[in-house]
């Protein structure tokens, strides 16, 4: 015997009711599993040695009451202030360098028509794809000559040579993305070719923007290889080696300040990306069609 009407609607509600209830528990435990590890750093920063260094208790809450002495170590017996504020300026010197190097590159790339350009984009892309390990050597000599060794100006230097290859493939193909009309249109208008670009393509290469803005700056901040080999002195050190270098004494491990500057690092990094993630997305995805 066939249901009625009615039966099929309770039978599609219970379907979708089950279906929804599947994909929401789902996303929970996927965003359980992503967000585990910086829960545990959380955790693990506010807790007392006992508690940390027994294998019996749980890691993810505190079995003995919490403290703050360990984040109070990191900013009054570490240069850890120091290191922030080195991160900060360095990186923020490196994005502006690369989108001032970055823009008309892909610009020019994109827009001229020139039969070059492809082979161009991707062999500046190539360059990304050489490992640190095998340029810091002839880097270091160029660092030297300047006379920016120990300093960190040398990353400042160094780092551009890393974001402006990606950041001239990804803006290449956000570029080919846009109609050449607009900015035409801007020049039949009165405006120059850099007029044009600034007030009609400029706008909708803003995700772009930010997807090379966040990238170049997040790789400022943890590259490791480059902040080892050029810069030594305590107070130049930004926070990839700083901190690693007076949190790690040989075999003694400071595992709650570590984790308390690993949370400090990376909070406002991800306040700032979450703010523009659909910009962000928006510019990688439509760089890798396009480019």
């Amino acid at each position: 015997m066939t249901a009625g009407p009615a039966g099929l609607r309770r039978r599609y509600a219970r379907r979708r009711l089950a279906s929804r209830v599947g994909v929401y528990a789902a996303a929970i435990l996927g965003a359980l599993v992503c967000a585990g590890p910086f829960l545990w750093s959380v955790v693990t920063a506010f807790k007392q040695n006992r508690d940390l260094y027994n294998p019996q208790n749980n890691p993810f809450v505190f079995n003995r009451p919490s403290t703050a002495d360990h984040v109070g170590y990191l900013f009054t017996d570490t240069a850890f202030v120091t290191f922030a504020w080195n991160t900060l300026w360095s990186g923020l010197l490196v994005v502006a360098i690369t989108l001032v190097l970055s823009l008309p590159a892909a610009y020019a790339l994109a827009r001229f028509g020139l039969r070059w350009a492809t082979p161009m984009g991707i062999g500046i892309f190539l360059v990304y794809l050489v490992p640190p390990s095998l340029l810091f050597l002839s880097l270091g000599r160029v660092v030297v000559a300047l006379g920016l060794q120990d300093s960190t100006w040398s990353l400042v230097l160094v780092y551009p040579t890393i974001t402006i290859p990606v950041s001239v493939w990804l803006l290449m193909g956000f570029l080919k993305a846009i109609p050449k009309d607009i900015e035409e249109q801007a020049m039949v208008d009165g405006y120059s070719r850099v007029g044009g670009f600034v007030r009609a393509v400029l706008p909708l290469l803003f995700p772009g923007i930010v997807a090379v803005v966040v990238f170049a700056f997040t790789l400022a901040a943890s590259e490791f290889i480059y902040a080892l080999a050029f810069v030594a002195p305590t107070d130049q050190m930004p926070v990839s080696t700083g901190v690693p270098t007076q949190l790690v004494r040989g075999d003694v491990f400071f595992w709650q300040s570590l984790q308390a500057a690993t949370v400090l690092v990376a909070l406002p990094i991800a306040l700032v990306f979450n703010l523009f993630l659909d910009k962000f997305v928006a510019g990688f995805t439509m760089g890798a069609v396009k480019g």
